[in-house]
């Protein structure tokens, strides 16, 4: 058996290869390579996809969150309460703007602790920012009503939760704005960078549009200094494919998952659970251990290959040591960095892979 690698994006390709391929040959055609059909006809699906009224396309889920909160005009001696534990990018949305990120712990499905946020509430505080990570979606009654209560904005990074719902209501649509990426490792994956936002406020829809095309309404009328954010039309065409199959993708990973989540039987390894409301894409299976690089070179022995997400996490870096939030100041989002650990999970996994990696997990430290 050939190498299984973390991810990879060649088989759910090659599942929809004359699908993919007579698209683009389809736009290369039409001669209209930027904002034409194709990201009007995406923008229309996605959003009746999602439940939203309103869809943008962009170059990218990092610009989907910084313009999300540039529109909301969050920006200097504002503060944003985001989890500790997330992908940078959500935060960098934040601090892109000049807002600070406030860091508020995770729970144990690796989502925000709802319980946690009001004690972070200050008069400064102008958003909740969301993160359905892994693909789970988040405890999102508590914080609606926190944002109603202290008349906050809340926006969703969806950038791995495509399709997840809380309560059997979409993520991206509780709040003022959600933000999707389509990286292509994501379960809505384009064949390159691209991203969107969504909201049910026209005025919103409306702003991230000028923002996105130079700050321009129209052509050489520059309302605002903007951006060059455009979801080309290639990228647009060949997600308008996926979307049409997300479903089933989205089930096939799942069955994965449900065969891990079943199967996987060892005392050193702490699965992944999921709330009682909530919906699971299975944007990544996240275990935990406290062997963590053991198991990382024994099953690197066997041919398994495996990522962790994330081992720094955000208030950590480098890049963030102006806040100067302190190592041990939030234990649960470190230790999570320290134990977590992503095995193989991908559209076109066969039988006999995951059968693999659950033999090899459960044989793991043991006789």
């Amino acid at each position: 058996m050939e190498r299984i690698m973390p991810n990879r994006l060649d088989r759910a390709f090659y599942k929809y290869q004359d699908e993919f391929e007579k698209k683009a040959i389809e736009v290369l055609r039409s001669g209209w390579y930027v904002l034409g059909n194709e990201v009007k006809s995406f923008e229309k699906e996605f959003a009746t996809f999602v439940g939203a009224k309103h869809c943008v396309g962009l170059a990218s889920g990092l610009d989907a969150l910084w313009i999300a909160f540039r529109v909301l005009g969050i920006g200097k001696g504002d503060e944003v309460i985001v989890q500790g534990n997330t992908y940078i990018a959500s935060v960098m949305g934040i601090t892109i703007n000049g807002a600070t990120p406030v860091f508020v712990e995770p729970d144990e499905y690796y989502n925000i602790d709802a319980s946690k946020i009001e004690e972070k509430i200050t008069s400064k505080t102008k958003a909740i920012l969301v993160v359905h990570l892994y693909g789970q979606a988040s405890n999102m009654t508590p914080i609606v009503n926190l944002c109603k209560k202290y008349d906050l904005r809340l926006v969703e990074d969806c950038a791995q939760a495509h399709g997840a719902k809380f309560e059997g209501k979409q993520v991206g649509t509780f709040g003022d704005i959600g933000c999707f990426s389509f990286y292509p490792s994501k379960n809505l994956g384009a064949f390159g960078d691209a991203g969107a936002i969504v909201t049910n406020d026209s005025e919103i829809d409306k702003d991230v549009r000028i923002i996105r095309n130079y700050g321009s309404e129209k052509r050489y009328y520059n309302k605002v200094v903007g951006a060059n954010s455009r979801l080309d039309e290639i990228q647009a065409g060949l997600l308008r494919v996926r979307l049409k199959h997300l479903k089933e993708m989205t089930l096939e990973k799942q069955e994965i998952c449900s065969r891990y989540l079943t199967e996987i039987n060892n005392d050193k390894i702490l699965l992944p659970r999921i709330r009682e409301g909530a919906t699971h894409i299975w944007h990544q299976f996240v275990i935990r251990t406290n062997n963590r690089e053991d198991l990382i070179k024994y099953l690197d022995d066997k041919g398994i290959g495996t990522i962790i997400h994330y081992p720094i996490p955000p208030h950590l870096s480098e890049a963030y040591s102006y806040l100067n939030v302190k190592e041990g100041e939030l234990p649960i989002t470190e230790e999570y960095a320290n134990t977590v650990l992503s095995i193989p999970l991908y559209n076109g996994m066969t039988k006999e892979e995951i059968t693999l990696v659950v033999n090899s997990i459960n044989s793991f430290m043991k006789g």
